[in-house]
């Protein structure tokens, strides 16, 4: 008689974790790293801020004007049904204040960011007025008073916080900082990150293709991926499957590295080291998830070294990194904010096939309908070595783990690429 061991395509195995235990386990082990350092903010883009940001100014630092008009007091508005004619003075520009001081029946040309002149507190739009002479203008009962103005501290006010610490800083939040005069900051340091791919299959690029074998592709992937967070990539090749040398590999990673993620070794196959050498070097979390691809997965820790034992499967590699090693490596790096994936619905254009008992990420491919809806398809063959499939791909299709076959015109849940880094 012929025992069955567990497979990829059993869906109620002993152990396997669904999706959403198996993030929480990973996020549970994560404690943020301390240290920080003084950079220039140029450098500070998709970097974690380590103290708090305190504006010593208002901004704006004075009233001004938010448009190209005039300048006038708001008691020179005249009825709702009459016009009035006002004198123009003066002139203000931006960086250039006009000294002279508005008196009732006056007007100061003004242009956009230029300090509101004395006596003044409203500003007329250029193209609501009309210009009857060299130095008067007739302007309407249409406008109410301290419109188009902004006021000064409008923005940011002297001694308020502009920013918290943990904030993942993006290009909006370097204007912020730089609105307030500072060019340098205080942020957390960047998370050290080693990145291995295993298998006696897998071929550097550059050499002659032999029969069997296949181009590393994981490490490269995995380092685009890696681009725009606040890491710093040590990268240690490819390792065949040889234990002594992977546990040396690992060891190595591990004592310079916050993070180690590898590729390949994680299954059940006579070959698959990578599970192996981590459980004697370490301990293993868990490593088997409810999910396709990327069902075999170990997660665990090498000493303090966080460690992700990737499938080797391409697009396997991908998916477990966006579920599993960006939230982790959000978490270590200190942020204040949680890491979700940002889904929505749009409408399936065919028939999707789906086993209930496991979450499934299908590369799909999104586009508006003619009536602004979001629909999807997909990218054809779903196979997690299709790496194609990726590259074809703007998002995953998200099928719950108790979902089963879905009709073409259901709804579905997608997660657009534009929202991974």
């Amino acid at each position: 008689m012929i025992h069955s061991s567990p497979s990829c395509t059993d869906l109620f195995e002993p152990g396997l974790l669904r999706l959403e235990e198996a993030i929480s386990k990973v996020l549970d082990q994560i404690t943020p790293l301390s240290g920080s350092e003084c950079i220039s903010i140029t450098d500070a883009s998709h970097r974690v801020l380590a103290r708090s940001i305190v504006s010593k100014i208002n901004v704006p630092a004075h009233t001004n004007s938010a448009v190209d008009g005039y300048a006038i007091h708001h008691r020179d508005i005249p009825a709702t049904d009459e016009k009035k004619t006002l004198t123009v003075i003066g002139e203000a520009l931006a960086g250039k204040p006009c000294p002279e001081k508005l008196a009732s029946g006056q007007a100061i040309r003004i242009m956009t960011g230029a300090i509101l002149p004395t006596g003044s507190d409203t500003v007329l739009m250029q193209e609501h007025v009309k210009n009857i002479a060299a130095n008067q203008i007739l302007i309407d009962g249409k406008h109410r008073p301290g419109e188009n103005i902004r006021l000064a501290g409008e923005d940011i006010s002297q001694g308020e916080t502009i920013l918290s610490a943990g904030k993942l800083l993006l290009p909006a939040d370097l204007g912020l900082i730089a609105s307030i005069g500072q060019s340098e900051i205080a942020v957390k340091r960047k998370i050290h990150v080693g990145i291995v791919s295993t298998g006696n299959e897998i071929l550097p690029q550059g050499t002659v293709h032999e029969p069997g074998k296949v181009y590393d592709s994981n490490r490269f992937s995995l380092i685009g991926a890696l681009a725009r967070l606040p890491v710093q990539v040590h990268d240690y090749g490819i390792i065949p499957d040889d234990p002594e040398q992977l546990k040396q590999v690992f060891l190595k990673a591990a004592d310079h590295c916050d993070v180690v993620i590898s590729s390949g070794g994680v299954s059940v196959g006579e070959a698959d080291f990578a599970k192996i050498v981590l459980a004697e070097l370490g301990n293993i979390n868990f490593w088997k998830v409810a999910i396709k691809p990327g069902r075999p997965m170990a997660f665990g820790k090498i000493g303090d070294s966080i460690f992700f034992g990737l499938p080797g499967n391409p697009v396997a590699v991908m998916v477990t990194f966006y579920l599993f090693v960006l939230p982790a490596l959000y978490r270590l790096a200190g942020t204040s904010e949680n890491y979700h994936l940002a889904t929505f619905a749009a409408r399936t254009l065919e028939k999707l096939r789906k086993k209930p008992g496991r979450t499934e990420f299908q590369r799909g491919i999104m586009s508006r309908a003619d009536n602004g809806q979001w629909q999807v398809r997909t990218t054809g063959k779903q196979g997690s070595g299709i790496l194609k499939s990726m590259s074809l791909a703007n998002c995953f299709i998200v099928l719950e783990h108790d979902r089963s076959h879905v009709a073409a015109g259901e709804l579905v849940d997608v997660l657009p690429f534009a929202c991974l880094p």
